[in-house]
């Protein structure tokens, strides 16, 4: 598969990383490079995707960075994992569907590792534990090349999604493994990277 895979160790603002996937795209479509697949971190940083609204902010002093990401508000911080996308569907299945639902297995098989039951919601896209959102997942699609990713809680803090109505969810709370567990939560990243390499070949 022609896919190249980074895991960056220091967290990375979301302006560059935002940067580095457009630059990507860009360069997928002239045929310059591999599809990628990215494991990072970002510090404090509310976005607001496409279908946001202002009265999902609770707290008008906050920051909103606007991306073109499908989705709502929501939050990233240290001990969040972000996966990142950059996949050229024109070179795979023509099918978004399919692609939403493989991220959505990948991280119910990844918080399956840490005796977590994840599942889907029809009504509300993302993964849940005990009716409370787990992770987000939000994808762009351009001449059919997907990008963007997913979120998922670590053990990450959760008091900052006091702000904002996350997802637009305004009856719906938030976890994290951290909070579901009390083991430590080991191998996140080798497991992370492990299982969407093996997926994204189905993709």
């Amino acid at each position: 598969m022609n896919l190249e895979v980074k895991v960056s160790k220091k967290i990375v603002p979301y302006a560059e990383a935002y940067r580095k996937l457009q630059k990507r795209v860009d360069s997928i479509k002239k045929q310059k490079s591999r599809d990628l697949l990215w494991i990072l971190e970002h510090p404090l940083t509310y976005t607001r995707g496409i279908r946001s609204s202002e009265k999902e902010v609770l707290d008008k002093k906050i920051t909103l960075i606007k991306t073109n990401r499908g989705g709502k508000i929501t939050l990233h911080n240290p001990g969040q994992k972000i996966i990142y996308l950059v996949l050229d569907l024109n070179r795979r299945k023509k099918d978004i569907k399919n692609l939403v639902k493989n991220i959505e297995n990948s991280i119910i098989e990844f918080l399956k590792i840490y005796k977590i039951k994840g599942y889907t919601d029809k009504e509300n896209v993302g993964i849940w534990v005990n009716d409370k959102k787990i992770a987000a997942i939000g994808i762009r699609v351009t001449q059919w090349i997907a990008y963007h990713g997913c979120s998922i809680n670590i053990n990450n803090s959760l008091k900052p999604y006091e702000k904002i109505i996350p997802c637009g969810l305004d009856n719906k709370k938030v976890t994290s493994i951290k909070n579901e567990i009390k083991i430590n939560i080991k191998n996140v990243e080798k497991n992370l990277k492990k299982i969407f390499i093996k997926n994204l070949k189905n993709i």
